[in-house]
């Protein structure tokens, strides 16, 4: 089966080929550049650099694939969560061009891409769940923090979400506060690496509590505070590293804490990671300790699919239609809601809860039944 996929959510425009779970292409155009003098993503710019990029994104990820369009046999786009007007783009783009080759449309929710990268690996990448186990996987980038207990291959169910800012986000955030360059995250992890996080201990929101929530927004403001009231530590090359180290380690230690807690009460023997703070070295680092420590498999999503791409997009779709899943309308639109909305707790093939606005809901409330997370 060759299948095209599309992930436009942010500030990425990607294109991908796959066939029978094989990438043949993986084409990815940034935003960086655009978005550096402001800081931070802009919207509308993202939108228009969008709509610039992605039909050249197209045609080289189907030239890298030897692929023509009339070749395909089902096209795939990401629906949501993400910044509505991007993702308006790649989903309409999609649509259409299922429609004009008169092939199925997929519509993938952004999290369950993210949730089965770490099981797609090899060159060329491809899927391989063979190895396949029960795991708790933690899904962490500027956009959303979350942990997904994954009993089988799609069939899964949300345990818990960031309730403020995500830790990608306060990443940024507190990098932008101290006058690194944007993008702020990578930055901020290289000069954490030179420094000791035990100078400055900052809080661990929700550390200690009993649920699998998380919250950064309080670190953000602590952050604030100090460097209001310490304006030297800027001053000082050893000072701000230190101060790295020390949000790093925070951060870091709160997030790799709920997972083991929920891995230990969950019974699995296997933990994964993606999304793009998966690429922090601090994160990675202390995962691959704990799970050492306590005897836990550890996969971590490739560098390459940390970030936003089509590639993992397309595996889910191929999934999808491989378990025999129905396709999506042409009719449906993008769901760009943050944190868990529509991402479902999934049994077989039939939905048991849906988030939405913030509420689960039973399916028989909302008088269909619900096929897949994101349908």
């Amino acid at each position: 089966m060759l299948l095209l996929a599309v992930e436009t959510s942010c500030d990425e425009t990607s294109v991908a080929v796959l066939r029978d779970g094989c990438v043949l292409a993986n084409a990815v155009s940034s935003q960086v550049k655009l978005h550096e003098e402001y800081g931070g993503v802009v919207p509308e710019l993202a939108s228009r650099e969008h709509l610039r990029n992605l039909m050249p994104v197209a045609r080289q990820a189907l030239g890298q694939a030897n692929v023509t369009p009339q070749q395909l046999d089902a096209v795939a786009a990401t629906r949501g969560p993400g910044l509505p007007g991007a993702l308006l783009v790649g989903l309409r783009a999609a649509q259409g061009m299922a429609f004009a080759l008169a092939k199925p449309f997929i519509g993938i929710h952004h999290h369950e891409a993210h949730l089965y990268s770490p099981w797609i690996g090899g060159d060329p990448l491809s899927l391989q769940l063979e190895s396949f186990e029960p795991n708790v996987s933690l899904i962490v980038s500027g956009g959303h923090t979350m942990l997904v207990h994954v009993a089988a291959t799609m069939e899964h169910r949300v345990l818990g979400g960031t309730v403020d800012d995500a830790a990608g986000e306060c990443f940024d955030k507190v990098a932008k506060l101290i006058g690194l360059p944007y993008p702020g995250g990578p930055e901020l992890d290289r000069l954490a690496g030179e420094g000791d996080g035990g100078v400055h201990r900052f809080p661990r929101p929700k550390l200690n509590d009993d649920s699998y929530d998380f919250s950064f927004s309080g670190l953000k403001t602590s952050v604030r505070y100090f460097v209001r009231d310490n304006p030297g530590v800027l001053e000082s090359g050893r000072q701000l590293r230190d101060l790295c180290a020390g949000v790093q380690a925070a951060i870091v230690e709160v997030l790799v804490k709920k997972t083991m807690r929920a891995a230990k009460r969950l019974g699995v023997r296997c933990v994964t990671a993606s999304g793009g703070v998966t690429c922090n070295s601090g994160l990675r680092s202390a995962l691959g300790q704990d799970c050492k420590i306590k005897g836990y498999d550890l996969r971590l999503a490739n560098p390459v699919l940390c970030t936003d791409n089509a590639a993992m997009v397309g595996m889910v779709a191929h999934m999808r239609l491989a378990n025999g899943m129905t396709s999506t309308s042409l009719d449906e639109e993008i769901a760009p809601g943050h944190g868990g909305e529509g991402f479902a707790l999934v049994v077989g093939r039939f939905a048991v809860l849906q988030i939405t606005e913030g509420r689960v809901v039973r399916p028989d409330r909302i008088g269909v039944p619900v096929s897949i997370v994101g349908a």
